[in-house]
């Protein structure tokens, strides 16, 4: 008998969601099989069979969270494939595309049809003795614990009335009931400590202003947050209140560097890579990382660390929406090299391939607005980094150039380069520094190809 259990799915993942099985009990499957799916807060991963064999047990359900190493389901390897096997599983296959096909609009008739149409991923159910259910995911429920929260008198501002890591610590900045726990007093002595800072609550308000409430017209659509935009938005929103953004702008002259491209993009054609500008702007921003060690940071609680990898962030647009997987040492590769490694990135990210460690580890982000850009914005800094290099548009534009002591206007092709900088550690000189050293290896054509 083998036991299936959760893998190691990332360097920095310790635990997964059962999102979907794709077999059932007393099926038969071959080696390598998926069995089911995983969802993480990097990827989504499908989970192989070790061998082929028999599933005796299915050991958990879809939508718990399991930790590294945990049971998933039993496979006998003994067990021989019966000649009713296929036909079973092809009508299991079947009746599973059928069910996909409902509609999800469809209104529950029954308690347990209501909670099943919670998102597993987001989610997880308990009833106190009031019999209301309290929606939250396990770790919100450990937070309320350890400030002696009780979630049934908390109002949940997730979806489905899904109570949040904020709505708990709202909770234990609301005014002390006339006898407070030790553990809720010592986390709001702690929050105040930190400054008293208390962040609002989204689509409820802050203070004294209130958000209207949202009364719905005809026309208006209303658009559920899938997972990876729920992630995208509590990752923004706890980006803007942990780290104080600082935004500063370069003028780049791209003439020299796309000479250069021009010489050698056929080349790169024929090793099946193409030469685009995000390349260069990656090789230009991996150099000045090397000689600007700060910029290749994260902030502890009362320290920073400099990082000796330098995994370069580059942000692909996904039908899914926006991931940032990264390239691994990237100062170690050759402009080729990180051609290479954002073609493939790009590739896997666009047909669902991107693995957890791709989105892990990464230490300084890149972000290509495309070809329907615009002349230059702030990005996002993506926690844990310190900073984020936003390219704009690439437009052709009179600049003085000076030849021989005499000044001349040419037309070149002109981008504006933007980076956001978290001000906890990182501060102007240096910022502006790295940035000026990006934007003069750019204007030089300086690479090695």
């Amino acid at each position: 008998m083998i036991d299936v259990v959760m893998p190691q799915l990332g360097e920095s993942v310790a635990e997964g969601t059962v999102s979907k099985w794709l077999v059932r009990e007393g099926d038969f499957v071959k080696r390598e099989q998926p069995l089911l799916e995983v969802a993480t807060d990097k990827a989504d991963t499908e989970i192989p069979a070790p061998q082929a064999g028999r599933v005796t047990s299915i050991a958990v359900a879809e939508g718990t969270l399991v930790a590294k190493g945990g049971l998933l389901c039993r496979i006998d390897e003994t067990a021989e494939q019966s000649a009713g096997d296929s036909a079973s599983q092809g009508e299991a296959k079947a009746a599973s595309k059928d069910e996909g096909k409902k509609d999800e609009g469809q209104k529950a008739t029954s308690k347990d049809e209501d909670q099943k149409s919670t998102s597993p991923e987001e989610s997880s159910q308990a009833s106190g003795s009031d019999d209301r259910p309290v929606l939250s995911s396990p770790s919100t429920k450990k937070l309320a614990r350890e400030a002696g929260v009780d979630l049934r008198q908390v109002q949940g501002t997730g979806d489905y009335g899904r109570i949040t890591r904020d709505d708990v610590m709202r909770a234990t900045t609301a005014p002390p009931p006339p006898q407070p726990t030790s553990q809720a007093a010592e986390l709001s002595q702690l929050i105040q400590a930190g400054g008293g800072f208390v962040p609002p609550i989204p689509s409820v308000g802050y203070g004294a202003y209130k958000v209207p409430p949202f009364n719905q017209k005809a026309g208006d659509e209303v658009i559920p947050f899938n997972r990876r935009r729920r992630i995208t938005a509590d990752h923004m929103v706890f980006s803007k209140v942990t780290a104080p953004h600082v935004v500063t702008v370069a003028e780049v002259d791209l003439h020299a560097t796309a000479k250069l491209r021009d010489q050698h993009k056929d080349k790169f054609k024929k090793a099946g890579v193409g030469l685009t500008y995000l390349a260069f702007v990656c090789a230009a921003a991996v150099k000045s990382l090397r000689e600007h060690p700060d910029l290749n940071a994260r902030v502890l609680d009362n320290a920073y660390v400099r990082l000796r990898d330098i995994n370069l962030g580059v942000a692909v647009d996904t039908p899914g929406g926006l991931i940032v997987p990264s390239i691994k040492h990237a100062d170690e590769l050759s402009l080729l090299g990180i051609a290479r490694g954002i073609d493939d990135l790009a590739g896997r990210a666009r047909i669902g391939k991107t693995t957890a460690d791709d989105l892990s580890g990464t230490t300084f982000t890149v972000s290509n607005p495309g070809l329907k850009g615009n002349l230059f914005g702030g990005a996002i800094i993506s926690q844990p980094n310190v900073g984020i290099l936003r390219m704009g548009e690439i437009k052709k534009r009179p600049v003085v150039v000076t030849r021989d002591g005499e000044d001349s206007i040419a037309i070149h092709p002109v981008m504006f380069l933007a980076l956001s900088y978290d001000h906890r550690i990182v501060d102007g000189v240096l910022a502006n520094s790295f940035l000026w050293r990006v934007a003069d290896i750019i204007n030089r054509g300086e690479f090695e190809l």
